[in-house]
């Protein structure tokens, strides 16, 4: 017999639908799910009615794919736009498909320009055009340029929902302009000063105003020195000026100079999550690496990067190939040579980890690449020291043979040095050549540190009399 909606467990406040952490608790869940199963829409509205939008958002996701359109039939009242804002791309992405475009354009007509761009951008150009279409004309026009820019550009991610005002208005003007204005929904805690030709010329806090005279100007109040952000400039870059200098908010600015949207610091929290885990990923070779996405983007996302994988691993492999009979005359090179490759492999991604942060976050420039060398150089050789007495000790000890520890030290030693100067070189090369060195440094430091492994272990010990 299937459970029924009054069998689900209750809770009596907003507070006990989430787990210590923040999540919603699978019990919460599955009280939603069974309300679904029954038919029962009221019973789910009503237990998701107490929630935050971002925490609709994360039922969405929480609940199975096939469900999810059941799901937004049941909460229509409660998915709104904000709701979608907070929603994992792919869920929102898949919703928007079953929802009809005039809803879609009912929802964007209420958010910020940089969430509704966010919804839109992702459509099909026909479905796009149509929910453009029933916007009022000074959304459409807004959001029809925001498209144009280029993707993770501050153009997209801003908003154009700000205070402006002329730097020749005392305090009192500005503060009866304020309560003059006929949108009273948007929030806002800084103000734009600007020339007659719409140039930013300075900032004021709220607070300022509030503390001064109303005969005051606001140029004597406003602070002059202000970051600026071209309209063009990279999330990425945005994110670091703003973890740079602090910033709360900052102007954006078109070719000519000119203000055209503000960004906040709400939106470089998402942003540098979302540049975050894209260069972990990336690292990987996960593609997208999101649970929510296609089984068939997921498919192709990560197995172009192992295949190259396998490439790699062959070139490793004829490298063994060479050295056959050797390890033939010697089983214990075969047991061996694992870990010399293996050790080597864990140096160069730490190394290369490192590297790849430093230069995402501009620790790592032309001015510190060689200290940056040197000094990576200094811990590879301290670290393969360390390593390589270890196991020529342990590999003599075991095998009964101290010329094989010997030999096993060394080319322990001179991998974790390669490794370490390739974990850096490799993504400052990949940098200069202005290809991202999340996406592929993996591969070639592995290549590296596989092929250097093998070599050095297997070539000593034909040099040193070992084997024949």
């Amino acid at each position: 017999m299937s459970e029924t909606a009054a069998d689900a467990p209750e809770t009596e406040n907003p507070e006990t639908d989430l787990d210590k952490d923040d999540r919603l608790k699978p019990e919460f869940v599955n009280a939603v799910v069974v309300s679904l199963e029954s038919g029962d829409d009221e019973a789910a509205r009503e237990l998701a009615g107490r929630l935050h939008p971002a925490d609709i958002a994360d039922l969405f996701e929480q609940v199975e794919r096939d469900r999810r359109a059941d799901l937004a039939g049941a909460l229509s009242e409660l998915l709104d736009g904000e709701v979608l804002a907070e929603m994992n791309d792919f869920v929102r992405e898949a919703l928007v498909d079953e929802l009809d475009n005039e809803q879609v354009a009912d929802l964007a007509a209420n958010l910020e320009t940089d969430d509704a761009v966010a919804i839109i951008e992702d459509m099909e150009a026909g479905d796009q055009r149509e929910v453009l279409d029933a916007l009022e004309p000074d959304d459409r026009a807004a959001i029809e340029e925001a498209l144009t820019y280029p993707e993770e550009s501050a153009g997209r991610v801003m908003q154009r929902e700000l205070v402006a005002v002329h730097e020749n208005m005392t305090v009192g003007d500005v503060i009866d302009f304020l309560r003059d204005s006929q949108d009273d929904t948007m929030d806002f805690w800084e103000i734009f000063v600007v020339d007659t030709a719409h140039h930013p010329v300075g900032t004021c806090a709220l607070s300022w105003i509030l503390r001064t005279p109303r005969d005051f100007s606001i140029s004597d109040v406003m602070k002059r020195e202000q970051t600026l952000i071209p309209v063009d400039m990279d999330q990425e870059e945005v994110a670091l000026r703003f973890q740079k200098y602090g910033l709360i908010s900052a102007a954006v600015v078109d070719d000519a100079g000119r203000l055209v949207g503000m960004i906040t610091v709400d939106d470089i929290v998402d942003i540098i999550s979302e540049e975050a885990g894209e260069d972990i990923l990336r690292l990987s070779g996960a593609g997208e690496g999101d649970i929510n996405q296609p089984i068939g983007e997921a498919y192709s996302g990560r197995v172009r990067w192992l295949v190259a994988n396998l490439g790699t691993a062959l070139v490793a492999s004829f490298i063994i190939s060479l050295f056959g009979a050797a390890i033939e005359e010697m089983v214990a090179l075969a047991i061996l040579m694992p870990i010399v490759a293996s050790i080597g492999g864990n140096a160069g991604t730490q190394t290369m980890a490192v590297a790849v942060r430093a230069l995402a976050i501009n620790e790592l420039t032309r001015s510190n690449t060689w200290r940056t060398i040197r000094q990576e150089l200094a811990v590879a050789i301290l670290n393969g020291a360390t390593i390589a007495v270890l196991i020529g000790i342990g590999a003599a000890l075991v095998f009964s043979n101290w010329a094989l520890g010997g030999v096993i030290a060394a080319a322990m030693l001179v991998n974790i040095i390669i490794a370490g100067l390739a974990g850096v070189f490799v993504p400052v090369i990949l940098d200069r050549l202005k290809q991202d060195p999340a996406v592929a440094s993996s591969v070639f430091v592995t290549m590296i540190t596989d092929s250097i492994g093998f070599l050095a272990f297997l070539g000593f010990a034909v040099a040193s009399g070992l084997v024949g």
